[in-house]
């Protein structure tokens, strides 16, 4: 039988929240040696909730379960949530299915730990505001929105401030730890074709798949496992291909999706279709939504920081990857972000 709360308390309930305020009312802003801050908190707290952004892609996938392994080790209760299911490609990765879904977090937390969310709406799930919460992002257009927080621009991924935490713990990176983290490498550089690579970056490919890692078996199961609706939305995209001197652009309509029987995850990689071009050095991918409003991706090879222009319309993400959405219709859009696109590679050529 459970004992009664002392005289003068009241009950506790099992699925509220602890309080923002579970570490003191610390806010650690950006603290000198985050990894040591992050770390202390894992150290006091039991049960934490790991969450990254909407639309989970391969390094909010990998770096969520890599989390939940880490947590795992040190002993801790772990819960993943995302608010959509996870794209086909990656759900042969270990421990996928001790992911949740759901549109809101409930239970008592002592932090939500959010992976590469610039804010944090961008998880997509209600109530995660009640809980202590800390922030790790790598994208240059990350800000200081969480109680505690760690940026590092120069990360390749999300996935590889995750593998700094887990050597800075002590803890094991076994050989599924190691799989998810690759995936993350791999997918967030488009295949190591962009994004901050440097020596490092390889140094770190290699001793993941020291650590068991098979290249080869995560290439083929993120580049060679799409399903046939995605070979359909490609087809519709190219269909509509466009070209004005460097820059690139495709779209589909909703009706294109609807038509094709199409996943929000089958349009992921697409844009790279039309960078890949010779002599083009910006595309733009435009996916009309069912409600009217314009999902935009944006890639540059390399002249023009692509995440500033995403930013001047409310998105974010990499310096040479990047995405926002705007109001309808299509070719409305179209007219917003061409003209930026184009300022900024005239003045990359002629400074």
């Amino acid at each position: 039988m459970a004992s009664s709360p002392e005289p003068g308390t009241a009950p506790v309930d099992p699925d509220s929240p602890l309080p923002s305020t579970a570490f003191n009312g610390q806010s650690f802003a950006t603290p000198a040696d985050p990894i040591a801050a992050i770390l202390n908190v894992f150290g006091h707290g039991e049960r934490f909730l790991v969450c990254s952004h909407a639309r989970p892609d391969g390094d909010a996938v990998g770096s969520m379960l890599a989390m939940g392994m880490l947590l795992q080790q040190l002993g801790k209760q772990a819960d993943l949530l995302t608010p959509d299911g996870l794209p086909v490609v990656y759900r042969n990765l270990p421990d996928a299915d001790s992911v949740s879904f759901a549109l809101s977090a409930r239970g008592r937390y002592d932090a939500v730990i959010l992976l590469e969310c610039d804010g944090i709406d961008r998880a997509g799930l209600h109530g995660l505001d009640r809980y202590f919460s800390i922030n790790i992002d790598h994208h240059v257009t990350g800000s200081n929105w969480a109680n505690l927080n760690w940026i590092d621009h120069e990360a390749v991924s999300v996935g590889e401030l995750v593998y700094r935490l887990v050597q800075a713990s002590g803890a094991v990176v076994t050989q599924q730890m190691a799989t998810c983290l690759y995936t993350t490498l791999l997918t967030d550089t488009g295949g190591f074709l962009y994004g901050s690579l440097r020596a490092s970056t390889f140094a770190l490919a290699r001793d993941l798949v020291l650590a068991g890692a098979d290249p080869v078996r995560i290439a083929q199961d993120v580049c060679f496992s799409a399903p046939i609706s995605k070979m359909l939305i490609l087809g519709a995209a190219l269909s509509n291909l466009k070209r004005d001197d460097r820059i690139t652009w495709l779209s589909i309509s909703n009706e294109d999706m609807v038509r094709a029987c199409a996943a929000d995850e089958d349009c992921e990689g697409i844009v790279n279709y039309a960078l890949g071009i010779a002599g083009v050095e910006a595309a733009v991918f435009f996916r009309e939504l069912p409600e009217s409003r314009i999902r935009i991706s944006l890639r540059s090879k390399g002249s023009i920081n692509i995440a500033t222009i995403a930013a001047q319309f409310g998105g974010g993400g990499h310096e040479f990857a990047a995405g926002c959405t705007l109001d309808g219709p299509l070719h409305e859009a179209v007219d917003r972000i061409l003209p930026p696109i184009r300022s900024a590679i005239a003045a990359a050529h002629h400074p």
